[in-house]
């Protein structure tokens, strides 16, 4: 009896480990994928990020079929109201009580930076379509932080180069008092001065004021051929107008330009008072049929055409959850390692993949705004001048003080 007991244990151990071995690694923690998008749903960034970002999304979410592995998907979000506590605090919740998997968007790059420190400790996945500070992927880089969209050093390299071949070669920059504008702004100046030109002076505003007035006066005294503004959202959309009730403008002998401007600026500010500026975007919604599907899609949903904010995040949505399905797990360490393996490429992301520092490389637009005469139809405000490649846009590796980017 004992010999066959014995006998018997070990033929249903046997059964049971070859039973696990037959069974796909589909291991997905807690029996949903949950994603957390971190937002500003009301101040100055929320028509760029806030709803628009919760609706890409759940859209993405819903193309999937809201399942991954037989597993429901998931997305919650909040607001973080620009405060980087706030941001850590939301996070360090979802990482331990709500059993998010990923936190998305992250809105703006002092928000972004705390909500990495926390991911980082967790182990917790943060892809960020909304923040633009480089050192997100650079000095501050992490082994779980994706930089999905833009960044400062891309943004100063193709607006701020392109405008100093139109010579544009003194400067005086606006910029917003935070991580961003400090950054953008210490990025165009070594971009004018590589080129051979010179920054006149740079000055800073309070996040989210309302007197851009002795700034812009300022900036019109030091005689700069450019006046850029480094901010964005709210902030760019009255820069523009404060600069246009003081008689400058994007074609005058001191031009104005914005190192961060989104289509619903334009919209907001109009052509009249915008036509001619030279930006960067990585979307535009009316590029080709892929594009436009999508954004008419969203177009219905929010009744405003989406952003390269909004486009990254159903991009970095329907991404993560093909790496998921892939690999038949949502263990961090093992989907960062599949992304960064694997092409990105889909309507936003043209020519995609993740470097080791986290910095998705991707091509880049350089476009202008279009004249009043030359717009066609509704939100028809841009007109391509160029497409450039990743690999010309972004911070080259042999330059990066990542420190996961392995040297020589």
């Amino acid at each position: 009896m004992r010999h066959a007991f014995r006998a018997l244990v070990a033929a249903g151990l046997a059964a049971a480990a070859a039973t696990a071995q037959a069974q796909p690694a589909d291991k997905v923690s807690d029996g949903v994928v949950k994603f957390g998008l971190l937002l500003d749903m009301s101040s100055l960034y929320a028509d760029i990020t806030g709803q628009g970002s919760v609706t890409a999304a759940r859209m993405a979410i819903e193309d999937y079929g809201a399942k991954v592995l037989g597993r429901p998907v998931e997305v919650i979000f909040a607001d973080h109201q620009n405060k980087p506590d706030i941001a850590a605090s939301l996070a360090r919740e979802w990482f331990d009580t709500q059993t998010v998997d990923a936190s998305l968007d992250v809105a703006a790059s002092a928000t972004a930076l705390a909500a990495v420190e926390i991911a980082k400790g967790k182990n917790r996945i943060v892809v960020m379509s909304g923040p633009g500070a480089a050192r997100l992927t650079n000095e501050a880089c992490s082994p779980v932080s994706v930089h999905y969209a833009y960044d400062t050093y891309s943004l100063a390299h193709t607006t701020g180069g392109a405008t100093v071949k139109q010579g544009g070669d003194t400067w005086y920059i606006v910029g917003a008092d935070y991580s961003f504008g400090r950054t953008i702004a210490k990025d165009i100046t070594d971009v004018v001065t590589a080129a051979g030109g010179k920054v006149l002076g740079t000055v800073f505003h309070p996040l989210g004021t309302t007197d851009y007035s002795s700034y812009i006066l300022q900036a019109q005294t030091s005689g700069a051929k450019i006046i850029a503004f480094a901010n964005a959202g709210g902030d760019m959309i009255n820069s523009l107008k404060s600069a246009a009730e003081f008689g400058l403008t994007i074609s005058g002998k001191q031009r104005v330009t914005g190192l961060l401007v989104f289509i619903t600026d334009i919209h907001a500010v109009g052509l009249q008072t915008t036509q001619g500026l030279v930006l960067e975007d990585d979307f535009y919604w009316d590029f080709d049929d892929q594009t436009r599907a999508f954004s008419e899609r969203f177009f219905k949903r929010m009744g405003k055409m989406p952003v390269m904010v909004h486009a990254a995040n159903y991009s970095a949505v329907t991404n993560y959850l093909k790496a998921i399905e892939a690999v038949g797990t949502d263990d961090a360490d093992t989907v960062m390692a599949y992304l960064r393996k694997t092409p990105i490429h889909d309507f936003y992301s043209r020519n995609g993949f993740l470097r080791e520092d986290g910095l998705l490389i991707h091509d880049l637009y350089l476009m202008q705004v279009k004249s009043p005469a030359e717009s066609k139809k509704p939100w028809d405000y841009y007109k391509l001048l160029k497409v450039i490649p990743g690999k010309d846009a972004f911070r080259p590796l042999s330059e990066s003080a990542c420190p996961l980017v392995k040297k020589g």
